[in-house]
């Protein structure tokens, strides 16, 4: 399935659940919401001031957890702005990945590679990252000590890449081809 069709089926399969009472489980068309999108990227901000007490603390295996979530609140971030309510990493990455490559936001496309779900072995996101972290029964994890600068770096990135398409002048229009 290509990915408008994956997507309109998406939007099509959310506004029916909804119309029927039934929470939706992928993308729904909203109003943009500014406000809201505001508080996405508060939040991933307070999510770097928590990656610093984590660190001073010593509590390595949770960094992979808090840079996954500001890169998802920034991705939340941006679809609030443009008017659409997710409740699924997948479709979120898919809609984004979408809409970067017809050219209607600029947002750097390893932020989005970053909060896909990968099926595949040998392919690994921060979610994987994530999940090794949180579930494993490690604490000290060397790897997360060696990424921690950059991948800080990394996450102000995104934070600074979402908040240029917030205060962007103009609205992002969803594409017909995919509603």
């Amino acid at each position: 399935m290509g990915i408008e069709k994956e997507l309109r089926e998406c939007f099509r399969a959310a506004r029916k659940k909804e119309d029927k009472g039934i929470k939706h489980k992928s993308l729904l068309i909203v109003n943009p919401n500014k406000e809201e999108a505001k508080q996405y990227l508060d939040k991933a901000k307070q999510e770097l001031i928590l990656c610093e007490m984590y660190k001073t603390k010593g509590f390595d295996y949770k960094l992979p957890e808090e840079w996954f979530y500001t890169l998802y609140y920034c991705a939340l971030s941006i679809l609030s702005t443009i008017g659409v309510e997710s409740r699924s990493q997948k479709y979120t990455a898919l809609l984004l990945d979408y809409l970067e490559s017809k050219n209607l936001i600029e947002y750097n496309k390893d932020f989005i590679q970053r909060i896909k779900v990968y099926s595949k072995k040998g392919e690994e996101s921060e979610v994987d990252r994530r999940e090794f972290a949180r579930y494993s029964s490690a604490t000290k994890i060397e790897e997360v000590e060696e990424r921690y600068e950059r991948m800080m770096n990394l996450c102000k990135e995104a934070i600074f890449q979402a908040e240029s398409i917030l205060y962007q002048k103009g609205k992002i229009e969803i594409p017909k081809e995919i509603l």
